[in-house]
Order: C-alpha cells, then sequence, then structure tokens
C-alpha cells in the first residue's frame, strides 16, 4: 500500500506540472500575439509615412515603383492590389485608385483598336498607345504596370491575358484562345512585318497547302485576326495580321 501511495502522488505532481506548463503555453502564445500586433501596428504606421513622404514617385516614377513592388513582394504585400484584394494597403497608399484607372485605360486601348487587330495586341504598342492617352501628367509607365493591372481585370471575365507568340508579349482582349496553328502564323507574321501567305507558311512549317489556306481563312472569316489582301503582288493572295503591324497613332 505504500509504494500504491506514492505512486499516486507522483502521478498527482505529474498533473499538476502539465497544468502548469498549459498555462505557462497559454501566457507565453498570448505575449508572442501580442509582441506581432504590435509590431504589424509599428509596421503599418512606418508604411504609412514612406506612403505619405514617396507617394508621388511611387506613381510617377517606373523605376522607385518597381523597387517598391519588390520590397513589398518580399514580405508578402502587395499595395497596388486595389481595394478588395489589397484592404488597407491600397487605401493607405492610395495607389489602389491609381491602379485600377490603369486598368480602365488598357481596357480603352484594347475595346478601340479590337476591330483591326481581332483583340490580340502586342505589349510595346499596348504600353505606347497607353502612356499617349495618359499623356505627360499621367507619368511613365511600363510593361510590369500592365501586366500588374491586367491581372486585376481577370475578374470580368472578359479575357484579358498576357501570352508569348514567337518571343513576343501579347496582350489577348478576347475570351477565346489562340490553337497552335494560330499561334505559329502570328510568330511568323511578326518576322514579316505582318504579312503572311499561304506558300511562307508551307516553305517554314513544312504544311500542306490545305492547312495553311484553312488557318489563315478561319483567321480572317471566324476570327477577325487577319486582313485579306487578294491583289499582293507577289502571292496574288496574302494575309495581314494587324497585330503584328507597326502603327504611327
Amino acid at each position: 500500500m505504500h509504494r500504491r501511495g506514492v505512486g499516486l502522488a507522483a502521478f498527482d505532481r505529474q498533473e499538476q506540472s502539465n497544468r502548469s506548463f498549459a498555462q505557462l503555453s497559454t501566457v507565453l502564445s498570448q505575449t508572442q500575439v501580442d509582441q506581432l500586433h504590435s509590431q504589424l501596428n509599428q509596421f503599418r504606421t512606418a508604411l504609412a509615412g514612406f506612403a505619405s513622404t514617396h507617394r508621388e514617385s511611387i506613381k510617377h516614377d517606373p523605376s522607385f515603383r518597381h523597387a517598391f513592388q519588390q520590397m513589398c513582394s518580399s514580405i508578402g504585400v502587395d499595395p497596388l492590389a486595389g481595394p478588395r484584394k489589397g484592404g488597407w494597403w491600397a487605401e493607405m497608399l492610395g495607389l489602389g485608385d491609381w491602379q485600377y484607372e490603369l486598368g480602365v485605360q488598357i481596357v480603352d486601348v484594347c475595346v478601340s483598336t479590337r476591330e483591326r487587330n481581332g483583340g490580340l495586341i502586342e505589349m510595346s504598342e499596348l504600353v505606347r498607345l497607353v502612356g499617349k492617352l495618359r499623356g505627360i501628367s499621367g507619368g511613365i509607365i511600363t510593361e510590369d504596370d500592365v501586366v500588374r493591372s491586367i491581372k486585376t481585370l481577370e475578374p470580368l471575365g472578359a479575357g484579358y491575358q498576357v501570352v508569348e507568340i514567337g518571343g513576343r508579349k501579347m496582350v489577348r482582349s478576347v475570351v477565346k484562345e489562340l490553337d497552335d496553328d494560330q499561334s505559329a502564323v502570328l510568330a511568323i507574321a511578326q518576322q514579316e512585318g505582318g504579312r503572311i501567305a499561304e506558300d511562307i507558311l508551307v516553305q517554314r512549317r513544312g504544311w500542306a497547302q490545305e492547312r495553311a489556306r484553312a488557318a489563315l481563312e478561319n483567321m480572317v472569316y471566324r476570327d477577325g485576326l487577319c486582313w485579306l489582301d487578294d491583289q499582293d503582288e507577289q502571292y496574288g493572295r496574302a494575309y495581314w495580321v494587324p497585330s503584328a503591324m507597326q502603327w504611327d497613332l
């Protein structure tokens, strides 16, 4: 019986120790949470001060804006994501409206040029036209700015997406995706300054004449990505791809 009593006493001491450790763990956890809240509040205050001092530089200087985005990305913050995604970051920095304004301008250019390019425009051309639309007072924008803004347009479900064709970035503003033949035609058209013909596809891609003709005619009559020139001096029947042409507007 004596040994049994010792066993029960040891068990009680173990139970008491477990309760003490649990209480200590709770205290430590709460302390850590309090410290985290304090650090976040300090960080928020510091970022607010930085935004107040450098807001205009972030908006108008692309190099500064890129460095700022990289800094924020390293800590998992996206201050340019807009009110819905960025929360108080966007509100505090005053940059959510700037991002959405740029998105509206991108849509404006894409829609106004869609009749001639079928909803596919080269990135450099889009940057140039948006910059012209914004004017000098709107500040310089970069491809990175456009890519980030296009991501904010995804909820619209309008098909805005950055794609790479023939090593060049293009922006698609229609829901339908390009098939492999269309991508091949566009890549060669870029090399040819926008002009393409069945014989070129046969020679460069090794396609049958029927496949080349079907791909080009679909791009003209079904997708609106090409213009037909049936009086071409060299081929008699050639096609022009507006998204691969240079426009002086």
